[in-house]
């Protein structure tokens, strides 16, 4: 389109869209699958609304840039975003890649409705111009720390990347961990998968975290692992969501299954969000992941907003104690969550779950939130 950017607060009375902008990770290093599957609950969502008539007759566009999980070309995408007259700024997937979001539109004066990432610290100080659907990271992992608990793993290694949400993951295992007789072992991975055997093996750890990007280092190491019979016993988990994604289950086949994760969908779906599954499944062309419902539901809250409140941003950040919307995963309010400094979906539903060995392409829930 060749709408010309609009101040905030600026309203249209001819029929012009209404801009939403998208931050995806579309290309490497970032998660291309996730971005692929967020981006198609964001675009079903938008072509839903439009539909039905839009926004007061007025469409909705969605804007999307590539982050390609790199935090300073997301800063500067919000930048582009906000002269171009977008509403809002919705996405991402990558916690730290969010977080720059998070912090340049706080700056700016331009709300931001966070899709998928987790980090408690989405900003430094607390913002009126934040929300997110997704759970914050402390609830989901402790939830993961009680169903290592309950199945008897107390002795947990984790292989671990430099990474603040890395860090910060470790950090709520501990914490969880330690007072109910758990210990957490961290494991550089850029060890050897070899070396990083020996290790678990020398320290007894009944359990191994994977703290790491996907394909690299994830793979060997679950290979080298899975071909270990010193460590035929030991349970692999990676709480961040990896195995989620049908790409996780080409790379390792019967290696991939078993290897519990967080998933944030309920363990059946209402009828709004088998329907927009089903619309995701057909777009896919697989099965679609929680990342895609997240997205679903982002416009979906935007789209509430707008209609309510119109399309002055300091008006959509000011709405978001008032939201109630139906998602795909239940009803959505924000609120404000302990030592969280944006407006909070407190919470997304939360299941650890797992690729039955029998079948990998099934999906086995664990423990629930």
């Amino acid at each position: 389109m060749n709408t010309p950017p609009l101040p905030s607060g600026a309203e249209h009375t001819d029929g012009s869209p209404i801009r939403l902008g998208a931050l995806v990770p579309l290309t490497r290093p970032g998660w291309v699958e996730a971005g692929r599957h967020l981006l198609a609950g964001l675009d079903l969502a938008v072509r839903e609304v439009n539909d039905a008539g839009g926004i007061d007759g007025r469409p909705l566009e969605l804007v999307v840039r590539d982050t390609a999980a790199d935090p300073e070309r997301a800063a500067a995408a919000v930048d582009e975003l906000a002269d171009l007259g977008v509403a809002a700024v919705a996405g991402e997937y990558h916690s730290v890649v969010a977080r720059a979001a998070a912090a340049r539109a706080d700056a700016l004066g331009v709300p931001f409705l966070c899709s998928s990432a987790v980090l408690d610290a989405l900003t430094e100080e607390p913002t009126e111009w934040v929300a997110r659907v997704a759970p914050a990271q402390s609830h989901g992992w402790r939830i993961y720390a009680d169903f290592l608990l309950r199945a008897g793993r107390r002795r947990i290694a984790v292989a671990t990347q430099s990474s603040v949400y890395w860090t910060s993951g470790t950090r709520v295992l501990r914490d969880h961990l330690a007072p109910r007789g758990g210990t957490v072992l961290e494991l550089d991975a850029s060890l050897t998968p070899e070396a990083l055997c020996d290790t678990l093996v020398d320290h007894g750890a009944t359990a191994l975290l994977l703290l790491v990007g996907h394909p690299e280092p994830a793979v060997p190491i679950v290979r080298a692992v899975r071909s270990d019979h010193r460590l035929a016993e030991i349970l692999i988990g990676a709480p961040a969501g990896q195995p989620e994604f049908a790409e996780w289950a080409a790379a390792l086949g019967e290696d991939g299954a078993g290897i519990p994760f967080l998933r944030y969908l309920p363990e059946r779906l209402g009828p709004l969000g088998e329907r927009v599954g089903k619309e995701l499944r057909e777009r896919l062309g697989e099965a679609p992941s929680f990342v895609a419902f997240e997205g679903w539901d982002t416009v979906a809250v935007l789209a509430a907003v707008l209609r309510s409140h119109g399309t002055d941003r300091a008006a959509v950040a000011a709405s978001w104690p008032r939201v109630a919307v139906e998602g795909t995963r239940g009803p959505i309010r924000f609120s404000r969550a302990p030592g969280i400094g944006v407006w909070q979906w407190a919470w997304a539903p939360v299941h650890v779950v797992d690729r039955d060995p029998a079948e990998p392409d099934r999906l086995r829930v664990l423990h629930a939130g």
